[in-house]
């Protein structure tokens, strides 16, 4: 059958001489694949673009509950990440937030609340100008909500340690060893607590970025198993750092 909805570019792998593999996170479907034909030679190469992370694309394609890999009928772009594309910082981001994204979401079920969550922070994201370089970080705490391992909030400020397999900020450190030190944890619990227009105000250093990244990403792995190795890790540790 035909079927008309929006979907969030995570990622592209080629296929056959002229064509595309394009995993979307969609609106009505979840995430899915899609066969998109001609991307690779040079008449229609230049639409290539549209195929990279983060971009918003209204889609229709011939789907089929029965088949993993849909084909993608005709495409349209309803909105264009530009400055994330333009913008070196913007856009390492952008390919670090596709892999998670990649990794994660796996369901191929409709989640209205999680699409328009990625698109508002797409769009959000895109149009910063500064005071941008806590996003990622602040993307990370707001996804695990929707992914379902959202912690407790932080009730008192003794609770100094974030106890990273029971998703809680506790007063001692627990046995296990999975958990977040005093420091880390005071601004992984003003992270679960802020909007996006309140990570301004959590002032960073590059290192204690990079740590609480690391915590989040381990804390994402505990929750998430089968998640996988990120390689543009390192990159964005250091393009903030």
């Amino acid at each position: 059958m035909i079927e008309h909805t929006k979907g969030i570019v995570l990622h592209q792998i080629k296929y056959i001489d002229s064509g595309i593999v394009v995993q979307f996170y969609t609106r009505r479907s979840g995430r899915q694949s899609f066969l998109v034909h001609g991307t690779r030679n040079k008449k229609a190469g230049k639409h290539n673009v549209f195929f990279q992370p983060m971009f918003i694309l209204d889609l229709v394609s011939y789907h089929r509950e029965s088949r993993s890999l849909q084909t993608l009928k005709e495409y349209s772009v309803a909105y264009t990440p530009s400055d994330i594309h333009a913008n070196i910082k913007k856009s390492c981001v952008a390919m670090f937030l596709g892999e998670v994204l990649t990794s994660v979401l796996r369901e191929e079920t409709p989640n209205e609340e999680l699409f328009d969550f990625l698109e508002e922070s797409i769009r959000y994201f895109d149009a910063c100008t500064e005071g941008y370089a806590n996003f990622h970080i602040a993307f990370l705490a707001g996804l695990s909500s929707y992914l379902g391992f959202e912690p407790a909030r932080r009730s008192f400020s003794r609770e100094k340690y974030f106890d990273m397999l029971e998703g809680e900020f506790v007063e001692s450190p627990p046995s296990h060893g999975n958990y977040a030190g005093s420091e880390i944890s005071e601004s992984l619990a003003a992270f679960f607590a802020s909007s996006y227009e309140e990570i301004v105000k959590i002032h960073l250093t590059g290192a204690m970025r990079n740590e609480l990244l690391e915590a989040l990403v381990h804390y994402y792995s505990i929750h998430l198993p089968g998640l996988k190795k990120m390689k543009s890790l390192e990159i964005l540790k250091e393009v903030f750092s």
